[in-house]
């Protein structure tokens, strides 16, 4: 086991130093010169030198990338021009903000994904299994930020029943586990919810009925077990498929959140990201992708242990 996680991690990091190189590409790839973001419109040419020997502009651009990644590795990501704070103290708040909007919305949509896609796969062809894949469809096919619109409109516009921005009483803040501050997640939780619910379902039901036309599930009716033991068995057989895209959609709901938490100004790395974009603060730009994307890249690696410690099967393929 101890190799396997070895191993895995080997594969992981030529894949994580791809995603540094590829962040510290975005500010020169950007339009523009990069020094034209954070000087002001009158600066004198000496002032620009100055800021491209701080920044080591004026180093070959593989010595660029050794400077930031050195740089990185000991957490400073550069000043942000908006705020003129440093970029991790505005990038750690955001990933908590987000942590705390993706672990809302995990509690929704898993348990209800898995539980609809077991019973569409035990009832498979049946009325219900129809039913059910028909929502999967749709929860699929529903845009976020319409559904959060929606949700604005019928629950805070027109039932004046839960609030519709911010994340609390005051708008932002630490977060509590109070109800003044629990309203104000209900809507962008839901909003969240539904798109990995939906993959969850159909991806557990299609799983879920392939196990059951196999050989093994109809030894054990022969052998009279009980249904609930049978139940057991599948889902011992289908946990590894549902970890898998579980951990898919957990990334994807930390990472790709930026139009909910803009709908409902929810102060995450979304609305981070979005108002760096309109302001071309491109060091918390630089900042927060790369944080994502590390993110995104450690999650799969847990994936893939868990994976092989429900079956070891995974490990000698």
């Amino acid at each position: 086991m101890l190799s396997y996680i070895v191993r895995r991690v080997t594969y992981a990091l030529p894949i994580a130093i791809g995603v540094t190189i590829l962040c510290f590409l975005l500010i020169h790839l950007a339009p523009g010169d990069p020094l034209s973001a954070v000087l002001p419109d009158n600066a004198s040419p000496e002032m620009r030198r100055q800021l491209a020997a701080l920044y080591a502009f004026d180093q070959p651009l593989p010595v660029q990338y050794f400077i930031w990644l050195k740089r990185i590795l000991v957490g400073d990501f550069g000043i942000s021009i908006q705020s003129r704070r440093p970029v991790i103290g505005e990038i750690l708040p955001a990933i908590q903000n987000t942590f705390i909007l993706a672990t809302a919305a995990v509690a929704i949509g898993f348990p209800i994904g898995i539980l609809l896609g077991a019973i569409a796969g035990f009832v498979n062809g049946t009325a219900l299994d129809r039913v059910v894949t028909s929502i999967a469809v749709t929860g699929v096919s529903v845009p976020h930020y319409w559904l959060g619109m929606v949700l604005v409109v019928v629950f805070a516009v027109n039932l004046n029943m839960l609030p519709a921005m911010g994340m609390s009483p005051s708008g932002s803040g630490n977060y509590a586990l109070n109800w003044e501050h629990l309203q104000h997640i209900i809507l962008p939780a839901i909003t969240l919810a539904v798109i990995p619910a939906a993959i969850i379902a159909r991806s557990v039901r299609g799983t879920v009925a392939d196990i059951r036309q196999r050989e093994f599930v109809g030894t054990l009716y022969s052998k009279g077990l009980r249904p609930s033991r049978i139940l057991l068995h599948v889902a011992k057989n289908a946990g590894p498929t549902v970890l898998a895209v579980a951990g898919l959609q957990l990334a994807q709901l930390l990472g790709g959140s930026i139009l909910v938490e803009t709908v409902f100004s929810w102060p995450g790395s979304g609305f981070l990201l979005n108002s760096a974009i309109f302001t071309r603060d491109l060091p918390i730009l630089q900042g927060t992708i790369l944080i994502l994307a590390l993110l995104f890249v450690m999650i799969n690696l847990l994936v893939d242990v868990m994976q092989t410690m429900l079956d070891p099967r995974i490990k000698r393929s």
